[in-house]
């Protein structure tokens, strides 16, 4: 969390040294917004996020011709924010708009227009159609491959997130070797607590929940949980995710009174970091009442 502080003091003073040189649309002032927009977007202050990348783009909208490479990275940033916030057609909006700009700024097999149909397909995830992002991940998973090397962190995202389709979509063992793969590089590229490794370790453990697996599977989500509460602030949303995940495990171990505990720690953190009507905030009542039912 304190790097987090330190990176936005940082930005904030760098962007008040710029406003006072600079016309207030000027170029360099976008940067500062979208790295300022970074830091917000990461510690889950998702309004105070999309705000900066709003102006990011605003100030790159005025000063570049309408196809330039950063506007589709504003695109793509904005994008983000709304996914994480819920609101999931504005998401795929913003992306669909950064591949364009991308598509017409670059080659086919260019390692950035990976980006785009990753997080496209995390949308069509959220929004339940599978193939959909199916396909938009595996065309990711596909350029990574040309373009990056074997144990790439980037390559580790790509078969994250094709576990999770595959786990959406009932198919385990597919899920659950995609997962192993994605932590199997995460441990080779990454420091030991990176954020990052939480991802496989929740994905991991999502698919051993679906397929009985109950002590793997709280295995795994208590060393995302781990990880996370290192590396994370200490509201950031998904440390909810693994809260959740923990209760969801012991409800179906039965265990209702440790069921309910995590659950409402997870929508604790949710209330408190995401906008009201978001979809994990109904989730996680939904969990309630159903372990609450059962006690």
């Amino acid at each position: 969390m304190g790097e987090y502080s330190k990176a936005l003091s940082s930005y904030e003073r760098s962007l008040e040294i710029k406003k006072i040189a600079l016309p207030p649309n000027h170029p360099s002032l976008a940067p500062s917004y979208n790295n300022i927009g970074s830091v917000y977007d990461n510690m889950g202050e998702y309004s105070k996020a999309l705000s900066s990348f709003e102006r990011s783009l605003e100030i790159r909208t005025t000063a570049l011709p309408p196809n330039h490479p950063s506007l589709a990275a504003s695109y793509n940033n904005i994008g983000s924010v709304y996914d994480n916030m819920g609101e999931y057609s504005k998401a795929l909006s913003s992306y669909e708009r950064a591949l364009e700009i991308q598509k017409i700024a670059l080659p086919p097999n260019h390692s950035d227009l990976a980006g785009p149909y990753n997080n496209i397909g995390l949308v069509y995830n959220n929004m339940g159609e599978y193939s959909k992002a199916l396909s938009s991940h595996e065309r990711s998973l596909e350029i990574r491959k040309i373009a990056l090397p074997p144990n790439h962190p980037d390559l580790a995202s790509s078969y994250n997130n094709i576990g999770l389709v595959y786990n959406n979509m009932g198919e385990y063992s597919k899920a659950l070797s995609l997962h192993e793969r994605s932590l199997e590089i995460r441990k080779i590229a990454l420091p030991p607590n990176h954020s990052d490794l939480a991802f496989s370790y929740t994905g991991i453990a999502l698919v051993y929940n679906n397929m009985g697996q109950y002590s793997k599977a709280l295995s795994s989500s208590e060393r995302s949980l781990e990880i996370r509460k290192t590396a994370l602030p200490q509201n950031h949303p998904d440390l909810a995710t693994s809260y959740n995940d923990i209760g969801l495990v012991y409800d179906n171990m039965g265990e209702y009174t440790k069921a309910l505990s995590f659950l409402q720690k997870g929508l604790e953190i949710r209330q408190k970091s995401l906008p009201p009507n978001h979809p994990h905030v109904a989730q996680s009542k939904r969990n309630i009442d159903n372990v609450k039912k059962k006690m």
